[in-house]
């Protein structure tokens, strides 16, 4: 009897001297390894047979009660539940597996287990010891397992590893007898070698690129699955699969209302972000219809103009096609949160329970980003979290935003706040982020200071993503779903919904206002409205200067913070740049609608002149009225306007005015805006040459389709007037050229139709696009069919208008957003047009001229520091920022520009992972659990550049020492992914994870089944993957390149503020490193790897 201690003396070369020609081998372990197998293989080969007894429950059918034990996914696989996957190499034989070899490995021991070994497992769970015996003379104890570890021939982790060897033939033959007695048990044991045998040759088999896509995604998301259970997960008990939204939704539109179950159900709140057009608001109506399923009460609030496109689907009308949902959501719109009293959308103010809703789903919430604390009166944003979101039941919150990320990230902060009630630990504690939710956002914040400061050149998204923290990936990728239109293309299967249009280059147009002679072009009337006092919305201003005191105290003339409190002068200089802006606004749109306001204007100066000439001794109620102004619809649901709006009525005594300067600027005033009216009245409609260009286009294209025989064509403006003025003056034309034309300006205002009256605003959408409205189910008698609509940014948002091919914008909206989501009706996946149209009315200047002007404008705007709130300032930004506008209003000429170019800056489209997520889901549902899956498998692909698919090699690894908390810089650590070309260069970083796994699933998803040409040329070049040299050379490489960017990012972190991740980072070497699965990519073409 002596003591082998793996260090001296090794226990694989004392059986090696043990084992001979004809020996019987009885082994009980808890583990074995075909690495253990490969280094005694020539003794093995010789052994008679040989018995195995997994001593713990390993490949034994587990009962139906038993859950994954949790312990199998941390970062080391303690025993006991590793028997299975410790077959291809134990944690400690990563070097071996490292080396690529296992394939060939695994073909030779699976044909050895067929010849001579039996297995067996110990079912019950009871303990039992783990010993060796060869023949009946030499027995072993205790031994760890059968890997090369527990030979001594690789390090492992044991404390010590000490074997006694029992050469006394008597002592041997009593370990034997109970060995046998075990073996012959069938109550304790159960065989598995068939068992066995299959997981074995499961590693030479070839492998389909799906499996492997799922493997790697099993893999990554292992935490994630942990961590879903029924209770995060939509309950299908619900039926909500049966409803009739559910069964109108693509698949894409499923997997984001899965996800945003998910997120409420874990999180609490969740930001549904995707692009223009790909059907936001009937994926909220999915999960509103979830949640009413569970007995939950739903409020939806929305834009005033947007309110429509919600109360249709909640009201028992034909109009509704999803009325068999019996949907019963309250719909208020954003303003209501700034009255208490009234009546909204047919819901009394006073007596709302506003505590009492589960749900709330807030559609563009981005008008909800700005959390600006009042003195007194709260904000929109205060009362919906104090009301709603605080107080009563546990609210959730959906927030549906095309636009979240601008370049301040505290507002995006803010509309997460809602979601977690403002209380960010609740959040942090949810998430894995090393630091709390505000110091992620204060961080980002600072990176995208520092890279809006790079060269135009270096400031490019990819930057910006290496640049931030993997805790801000963390979080987005929590509470966001954002997906981009090329991602809905590139991920699903697009076949059954149809493709987006192609967009043809949008066509400019610049015409003078007329035809006539002495009609002063559009430079000269803004020179004119430079010269307005507007004098009129100002009394304060003509107050003495030492009688002003009097109306600080009663009108808080000095102004405080918040909207509610801008104090009386703000208010009224806020008024005087909201005129000047509407109109110049109006003077782009149309001679009418800038006619008329000039008349407005005219008659409330003419009103004040007249109440000064009879000179009483106080001016009483001197405020605005607003009913009549036709505002910017964006303009109107502003909170600017609001707060403009509700001013006192005030009451200035005439003694403390000075009358004579006021009169004198009244009068000034009174000159150009007649001289103005006079000469904008004699551009009658014959002479409006923009209108008559509008009318020839439309005749035009119904003339010669784009789309034969489809004549639709959709005209926005952003005033009700200008919409009013186009459709009195070209209906009657159209009629006579035999297309009908309807107007819709939504509000109080009634939809107008050729077709006759009586249509409602849904009625005139349904009949201008019938099949993307579902006419027949709605209007099922109805025959007729619109051709041309008019409309205002009532239907620029939520609808889809699809059947028609060709959009014009009447004048061109100060806001680029606003352009794409009007161009988004049309421009929509499933669209049945081949080609798609947008023509944009410029005024009749350089873009240079007009953007200056613009400029001019909005730099007056104190209004934009009043309150902030509406994304509308966009030329206001500083310095780099308006030259990116001008960039983007110079592209709009030549192209349509997605959405996500305009943020100036970081998009948070496309960096969440949850669609992944999404799929795992659905192919473990059908396909059963991955956890046993060998590590280290691989798939072959063939080349396809143009695709991303470069000759190479695609390793996922996994950090087996990682802490949790290292790596900030890898947004999936402790896994990594990377990408490199046959020559070792690297095509991807681990920084590049999203990109990365598009590129997997790209490659992956469509191969069901292995692809033969690529297997057998990847298979001839390493002898059926005996030599892998290249492919090891390569993994090499690959962890050594992730030392080096990790040392990059470290060193940067040295000279940058914020903490350091130099000290924290430890990437040692291969060793590090284990391999989940890798993807070699091959070209066919060159015949090799």
């Amino acid at each position: 009897m002596h003591i082998i201690d793996n260090v001296n003396g090794l226990l694989g070369d004392d059986l090696k001297a043990e084992v001979q020609a004809g020996s019987r081998l009885r082994i009980a372990a808890s583990t074995f390894s075909i690495f253990a197998f490969e280094a005694l293989r020539k003794e093995l080969e010789r052994v008679e047979e040989l018995e195995f007894v997994f001593t713990s429950p390993s490949f034994v059918a587990a009962a139906a009660t038993d859950q994954l034990p949790k312990e199998r996914r941390q970062f080391f696989i303690p025993p006991g539940s590793n028997g299975e996957s410790s077959l291809y190499g134990s944690q400690f034989e990563i070097r071996l597996r490292n080396k690529l070899t296992q394939r060939a490995i695994a073909r030779e021991c699976a044909e050895w287990v067929r010849r001579k070994v039996r297995f067996r497992s110990n079912r019950t769970g009871a303990p039992m010891q783990q010993f060796a015996v060869v023949d009946d003379r030499v027995a072993y104890q205790p031994i760890q397992g059968f890997t090369s570890a527990d030979l001594g021939y690789e390090r492992g982790n044991a404390v010590s590893n000490v074997v006694t060897k029992l050469d006394d033939a008597p002592m041997a033959r009593q370990y034997a007898a109970l060995f046998d007695q075990i073996w012959n048990n069938p109550t304790q044991l159960e065989d598995v070698t068939q068992a066995v045998y299959d997981h074995i040759a499961s590693v030479y088999a070839e492998n389909s690129p799906a499996r492997i896509y799922f493997l790697i995604l099993y893999n990554l998301f292992s935490e994630f699955l942990d961590d879903i259970s029924e209770d995060v997960l939509p309950n299908d008990r619900t039926g909500y699969q049966e409803t009739q939204v559910w069964q109108s939704l693509y698949n894409f539109q499923r997997d984001a209302a899965t996800g945003i179950i998910n997120k409420l159900e874990t999180y609490n709140g969740c930001i549904l972000a995707d692009s223009v057009g790909l059907g936001k608001t009937f994926t909220a109506l999915a999960v509103i219809k979830y949640y009413e399923l569970r007995n939950k009460s739903v409020l939806v609030l929305a834009p005033k103009k947007l309110a429509e496109n919600w109360t249709n689907y909640n009201a028992n009308l034909t109009t509704n096609i999803f009325a068999r949902d019996r949907f019963n959501y309250d719909v208020l719109a954003h303003t209501d949160l700034s009255r208490t009293r009234g009546e909204s959308l047919g819901l009394r103010l006073d007596r709302i329970n506003w505590g009492n809703y589960d749900l709330v789903v807030i559609d563009e919430s981005h008008n909800f980003r700005n959390a600006d604390y009042a003195e007194e009166k709260e904000s929109r944003y205060q009362r919906l979290m104090r009301q709603v979101i605080r107080e009563g039941v546990k609210t959730k919150v959906l927030m549906l935003s095309a636009t979240p990320v601008n370049n301040r990230f505290n507002d995006l902060k803010n509309q997460l706040q809602l979601a977690y009630e403002g209380e960010s630990e609740n959040l942090s504690q949810h998430l894995n982020i090393s630091t709390t939710v505000e110091k992620v956002f204060s961080d980002a914040q600072r990176v995208f200071n520092e890279w809006s400061k790079l060269d135009p050149e270096a400031r490019t998204t990819d930057r910006i993503l290496q640049m931030l923290d993997f805790d801000f990936f963390e979080l987005l990728d929590s509470v966001t779903i954002a997906r981009s239109r090329k991602h809905i293309q590139a991920f699903y299967d697009t076949t059954e919904i149809g493709t987006f249009p192609q967009r043809l280059p949008p066509r400019s147009i610049r015409k003078p206002l007329s035809d006539l002679p002495d009609v002063p072009a559009f430079n000269e009337i803004f020179g004119q409205l430079q010269v307005l006092t507007l004098a009129v919305y100002t009394p304060l201003a003509y107050v003495f200067p030492s009688r002003i005191g009097k109306y600080e105290d009663l009108y808080n003339v000095k102004g405080g913070t918040a909207r509610s409190n801008i104090g009386q002068l703000g208010r009224e200089q806020g008024l005087k740049k909201l005129m000047t802006v509407n109109l110049l606004k109006r003077l782009e749109s149309s001679v009418e609608a800038f006619r008329l306001t000039l008349a407005k204007i005219e008659g409330a100066v003419d009103n004040t002149l007249i109440r000064l000439k009879s000179r009483t001794g106080s001016l009483n109620d001197l405020s605005v009225d607003f009913s009549g102004l036709d505002l910017d619809v964006d303009d109107e649901d502003d909170a600017n306007v609001e707060a403009l709006s509700f001013g006192e009525k005030i009451k200035i005594d005439l003694d403390d005015i000075d009358v004579e300067s006021w009169q004198r600027d009244l009068w000034n005033d009174r000159e150009t805006l007649r001289e103005l009216l006079d000469e904008m009245r004699r551009v009658t409609p014959d002479h409006d040459l923009k209108l008559q260009t509008l009318k020839r286009l439309i005749e035009d294209k119904a003339a010669n389709p784009l789309n034969p025989p489809n004549r639709k064509a959709l005209i926005f403006s952003a005033f009700a007037d200008t919409a009013e003025y186009l459709y009195k003056q070209l209906a009657p034309a159209l009629s006579d050229s035999g297309l009908h034309t309807a107007l819709v300006t939504g509000g109080a205002h009634a939809a107008k139709t050729t077709l006759g009256t009586g249509y409602d605003f849904q009625q005139v959408l349904t009949l201008f696009s019938p099949k993307s409205k579902q006419r027949h189910l709605t209007m099922p008698k109805a025959t007729g069919e619109l051709d041309v609509l008019i409309g205002t940014d009532v239907i620029s948002e939520g609808q889809n208008l699809q059947d028609c091919d060709y959009l014009v914008n009447y004048d061109i909206h100060w806001n680029p957003v606003r352009i794409i989501q009007r161009f988004g009706r049309i421009d929509r996946i499933g669209s049945t047009n081949a080609q798609i149209q947008l023509v944009n009315f410029w005024p009749d200047i350089s873009l240079d001229e007009y953007i200056n002007l613009k400029e001019r404008v909005e730099n007056r705007m104190v209004i934009a520091d009043l309150a902030g709130t509406a994304d509308d300032n966009v030329l206001t930004l500083e310095g780099s920022d308006a030259a990116f506008r001008k960039e983007q209003l110079r592209k709009l000429q030549d192209e349509v520009i997605e959405l996500e170019d305009v943020r100036t800056g970081v998009s948070i489209t496309d960096l969440g992972l949850n669609d992944f997520r999404m799929d795992l889901l659905g192919y473990l549902k059908e396909s059963g659990d991955l956890a046993t899956a060998p590590k280290g498998l691989h798939a072959v692909l063939p080349a396809d550049p143009s695709r991303g698919l470069h000759p190479g090699a695609l390793f996922a690894l996994r950090n087996v020492d990682a802490n949790e908390n290292i790596n900030r810089g890898n947004r999936l650590h402790p896994h990594y992914l990377v990408y490199l070309d046959d020559n070792g260069n690297v095509i991807a970083d681990h920084t590049e994870a999203k990109h990365l796994l598009d590129l997997i699933r790209t490659g992956c998803r469509p191969h069901e089944e292995p692809v033969t040409e690529v297997t057998r040329v990847f298979n001839a070049a390493t002898r059926e993957g005996a030599e892998m040299g290249k492919y090891s050379e390569l993994l090499t490489a690959a962890i050594r390149s992730m030392i080096d960017v990790t040392e990059e990012r470290d060193i940067d972190s040295l000279f940058s503020d914020g903490h350091t991740t130099a000290l924290t980072q430890a990437i040692a070497g291969l060793d590090d490193f284990e391999l989940t699965a890798f993807i070699a990519i091959v070209d066919t073409t060159e015949g090799t790897t």
